[in-house]
């Protein structure tokens, strides 16, 4: 039998939930997505959340609350993008010692993507107001050109 690798369960739970998040953002990159796909992208932000949760902090738990809010969002299934974005700003207020600058910013953004999905105008609109504000307060410039990149793309339910 040859030399086989051998993981820590951490190791193998950390492996399997960074691929898997590698996995959605390839298929939200697609441009003509199948429907077996969109489901395949669903059930793999769930998993990378789950493994998440099995090894992670609460800051990975808030980012894979992110990804799955944006994949329901991308998908137009407004009451889950909804579901998932709240339970992203409860842990980023929850957990804020461990965020970083621009999660703070992407919390109000999947919020504001969720909402506007939902059809409530008016919290879309303000928590695009956040997403703006706290996306001009990220320090590192880099950084900041991604999210407010991010901030002009993507399907806003007709705010933009």
């Amino acid at each position: 039998m040859p030399d086989e690798d051998s993981y820590t369960l951490e190791e193998a739970e950390s492996a399997f939930a960074k691929k898997l998040n590698g996995r959605v953002w390839q298929l939200l990159e697609t441009p003509d997505r199948s429907s077996q796909d969109d489901e395949l992208m669903v059930h793999a932000a769930h998993a990378s959340c789950y493994h998440w949760l099995q090894v992670g902090t609460a800051l990975h738990h808030q980012r894979a609350e992110w990804l799955i809010s944006k994949v329901y969002s991308t998908l137009g299934r407004a009451d889950s993008a909804l579901r998932h974005a709240e339970l992203c700003r409860e842990l980023t207020r929850e957990s804020s010692d461990l965020m970083e600058d621009f999660d703070v910013a992407y919390s109000h953004e999947c919020l504001a993507r969720a909402s506007g999905s939902a059809g409530n105008l008016d919290e879309a609109r303000n928590q695009l107001r956040l997403a703006d504000e706290a996306g001009q307060a990220i320090a590192n410039e880099e950084d900041r050109r991604i999210f407010l990149d991010d901030l002009q793309a993507g399907d806003w339910f007709g705010l933009k």
